[in-house]
């Protein structure tokens, strides 16, 4: 698991990208919640958007994850954790007015980047 990248992954960079080259600015591992050790992977703070991009295995896509077979009880707690924390973060950051968008690593960038515009024009019309 040390080796597993948690940051810059090729999904995460090839939204950047998309969204970048549409001109949205945005903040890369961000903190959206003083004393909560959670970052999204892009933010855009005056709009509060917080984007996370969840890979298939650890985030438990319904149409890529999977279930090791080896040291399996291991596994589901550790897969439990990770799921129960990221509805945890979702519930805090929409408590605070954050919008979350969610984005599965099998994703075209070109969808991903248009759902996230969809909350960022939605967040652009609350908040005028």
């Amino acid at each position: 698991m040390v080796a597993q990248a948690s940051r810059d992954t090729g999904p995460e960079r090839a939204l950047r990208s998309e969204l970048h080259r549409r001109g949205r600015r945005f903040r890369i591992h961000y903190r959206p919640l003083a004393g909560l050790r959670r970052e999204a992977d892009l933010a855009f703070p005056r709009r509060k958007v917080a984007v996370f991009v969840d890979g298939c295995f650890w985030h438990r896509c319904p149409i890529h994850g999977s279930a090791p077979k080896a040291n399996s009880l291991w596994w589901q707690a550790k897969l439990d954790t990770t799921e129960a924390r990221d509805r945890d973060t979702d519930a805090r950051l929409s408590d605070a007015g954050w919008t979350v968008v969610r984005v599965w690593e099998h994703e075209p960038p070109t969808l991903a980047a248009d759902r996230v515009e969809a909350a960022l024009v939605t967040a652009e019309a609350v908040s005028n």
